[in-house]
């Protein structure tokens, strides 16, 4: 199934039910050692979910490959300045480990060639996401919010998920004019 092309497709509104699902799903596998994350319920809550594919300039899309899903993405993309943001990233469980999640960022990245900065977040014990944004694809580690650093866009939560995030850029090659 690997040697299928990957391709990103914006998800429909009917689809939206089981993206948030598998996206909860996938999310709980990474959180499930830490000590009473889950336990106020699924990480990213509804409510976050919904805000983050309402939020101006979000697009969902959906990672497709031999008309399966196997993952998805919120992208917000800024049209005036080209600093986009991946706010949430998935593979659906049970396909990881096959490239998959590097495929799909090249093609994101190639769906949006006018960006000059994409930016995202990651929980600071995510050890598998943090490899997979700076040795996979690219990104630098530019910032860390913790209790004497906050992030001034996120405001503490209940769950202790964002308390710590580590916070990634990666600066695009800039056209020649």
């Amino acid at each position: 199934m690997t040697d299928r092309p990957l391709t990103l497709i914006r998800a429909e509104p009917e689809a939206l039910s089981d993206f948030k699902r598998a996206l909860q799903t996938a999310f709980s596998l990474a959180v499930a050692d830490e000590p009473g994350v889950l336990d106020n319920g699924p990480i990213p809550s509804d409510g976050d979910l919904d805000a983050a594919i309402a939020a101006p300039g979000a697009l969902t899309l959906e990672i497709v490959q031999g008309g399966q899903r196997v993952g998805g993405a919120v992208v917000v993309i800024d049209e005036r300045t080209h600093h986009n943001r991946l706010d949430l990233f998935y593979i659906v469980v049970g396909h990881h480990g096959r490239g998959l999640g590097r495929k799909a960022w090249m093609a994101i990245e190639a769906m949006f060639p006018e960006t000059l900065l994409w930016e995202t977040q990651t929980p600071y014990f995510e050890k598998r996401n943090i490899h997979f944004y700076i040795n996979v694809c690219g990104f630098k580690a530019v910032e860390f919010f913790n209790e004497r650093h906050s992030d001034p866009h996120h405001a503490y939560s209940d769950d202790g998920i964002g308390d710590e995030m580590f916070r990634f850029e990666k600066e695009m090659r800039v056209p020649i004019l």
